[in-house]
């Protein structure tokens, strides 16, 4: 009986990586189609058309496809992408500097989360929490994706060029930032010393 379940696993997970049959009509589209600016030997995602900020056509795996609009998939990356930028400014931080008392002396990050205790897990919790909900029906009544009203004036006064370019600075710092996230905690995880020494 097991041996049965794990061949049917096997043979299922075989048959994800097998070629789509493809006809004649779609390689002649794929052959006339505009080539994608990040990858040059694929053609370019019908979807990522270049209009939004960070747009290279960037997608091997085709999730754009599968994605309604990509408003929503933009809110994420930039929400997953700004927490991932104070994720490592505080991972780093939090090795090197603490608040007075016993509790915030733990210098492993994810001990720390324990050593605090609830009632400080809440209010950020509580924190977060209010953010979300306070943004939540923006993703879906087509605003701009990533303006949750805190810009402080930083854009004022710029032309169309300069806020493009300060959006295209921000989602490249957001990816750089979920790359770095990822990396310092599975080094945290492993090695179980200092990111910087």
């Amino acid at each position: 009986m097991v041996r049965s379940v794990l061949l049917a696993a096997l043979v299922g997970s075989a048959a994800a990586f097998a070629p789509a049959s493809m006809d004649a009509r779609s390689t002649s589209v794929a052959l006339n189609a505009e080539m994608s600016k990040s990858l040059p030997f694929l053609p370019r995602p019908e979807k990522l058309e270049g209009v939004m900020a960070g747009d290279v056509g960037f997608d091997p795996m085709g999730l754009s496809e599968i994605q309604q609009d990509l408003t929503y998939a933009r809110w994420a990356e930039l929400k997953h992408g700004r927490i991932a930028m104070l994720a490592i400014v505080g991972l780093i931080t939090e090795e090197y500097f603490h608040l007075p008392g016993e509790a915030y002396q733990n210098s492993d990050p994810f001990g720390a989360v324990s050593s605090v205790g609830m009632g400080v897990n809440l209010q950020i919790f509580a924190a977060i929490g209010i953010v979300e909900l306070s943004n939540f029906n923006k993703h879906y009544d087509g605003s701009e994706p990533g303006d949750i009203g805190w810009n402080g004036g930083l854009l004022k006064g710029k032309s169309a060029e300069e806020i493009m370019k300060s959006k295209e600075q921000e989602i490249q710092h957001c990816r750089l930032a979920m790359l770095a996230i990822t990396g310092a905690s599975v080094q945290t995880l492993i090695f179980h010393q200092p990111l910087l020494g």
